[in-house]
């Protein structure tokens, strides 16, 4: 594991370094749209032969959304940096995946059974946590990015409901089926271990 540990360590340096390449990359172009330097200088026509190429589909975006073009270096920024963040998070999160598959694995089938049932109980959790963040924001139980969620968790939410009333207008089902999940998913792991 030492070695996924290096990786993920190098994979965090490269992210960092990626960013402030194109950080400066955002400040230096931001200045050649904007005027601040010279548009005649050997600079700014290597940022508009070069750079601003690469930034057209993202330029594009948000002159549709309304926003100005001048704003294309400082999104691409952001894309990069989120993207990073969300890279380095993934591959930590797929190394505890691997510790914890070798570690119920040595266990033998028992912990290869409590190891699909805690992953099975974390995706119940994840739906319900993105359909009650979905319904505050009022996205469609029928959204491509939605759908998922309702459909994992409406066999658990739907005989709550006709168990436990509204609190006015606030549903609890779902924080119910949470903390039933939640003492289901601890029952079978004191009984696995």
């Amino acid at each position: 594991m030492t070695a996924y540990e290096t990786f993920v360590g190098f994979a965090r340096t490269a992210v960092f370094v990626i960013a402030v390449i194109v950080g400066i990359i955002a400040l230096v172009d931001w200045m050649v749209r904007t005027r601040r330097i010279n548009p005649f200088n050997p600079v700014a026509r290597f940022m508009r032969q070069t750079i601003d190429p690469l930034m057209a589909p993202v330029e594009r975006r948000i002159v549709r959304a309304g926003g100005m073009p001048t704003a294309a270096p400082w999104w691409s920024l952001v894309f990069v940096v989120v993207g990073g963040i969300l890279l380095v998070v993934f591959l930590q999160f797929l190394g505890g995946l691997f510790v914890s598959v070798g570690t119920f694995a040595a266990r033998g089938p028992s912990g290869l059974l409590v190891l699909l049932i805690s992953w099975t109980v974390g995706i119940l959790q994840l739906a319900l946590l993105v359909r009650v963040i979905s319904s505050w924001f009022g996205m469609s139980p029928y959204s491509k990015w939605i759908r998922w969620s309702y459909q994992l968790t409406e066999w658990l939410i739907r005989p709550l409901r006709q168990i436990i009333p509204m609190i006015g207008m606030i549903d609890i089902t779902p924080i119910v089926a949470y903390f039933i999940l939640r003492l289901l998913q601890g029952l079978f792991l004191s009984a696995g271990m």
